[in-house]
């Protein structure tokens, strides 16, 4: 259904290092960068990319949608408290621990950050533990 998502930044060096971090708990790593066009791809090894982290287009300030977040699957709970202690460790800001959300489905376990940018962020797994 979907081709890709785009989150904007105002300092592109500091989220591509924040993103590369990040991602690489999940598996995702950054797959194409361009600084001079402001932007990079992240996806998992031999796929196409499905995360873009860029400078806006119309050159004006990137801001964070309300009630928009991006939710990106984790193989395991491990790989979930991964992505959000690693998160928080380089600035993140928290919005949700790691742990279980029943009230989605009876295995969905997630957590929740947010970026230096105000972007939401979500890793989560529907595995049993």
């Amino acid at each position: 259904m979907f081709s890709h998502i785009t989150l904007g930044t105002n300092d592109l060096e500091r989220a591509l290092q924040f993103y590369d971090a990040i991602l690489e708990r999940l598996g995702i790593v950054r797959l194409l960068s361009s600084p001079e066009y402001g932007f990079a791809a992240y996806g998992h090894p031999g796929e196409k990319p499905g995360l873009f982290v860029c400078l806006p287009f119309n050159e004006k300030e990137a801001t964070a949608g309300n009630g928009t977040h991006v939710a990106l699957m984790a193989s395991s709970r491990e790989a979930v408290d991964a992505f959000h202690a690693c998160g928080l460790s380089l600035g993140a800001t928290d919005e949700g621990a790691p742990g279980p959300r029943p009230h989605y489905h009876e295995h969905y376990y997630g957590a929740y950050l947010r970026d230096h940018d105000g972007n939401k962020l979500q890793a989560c797994c529907h595995a049993p533990a």
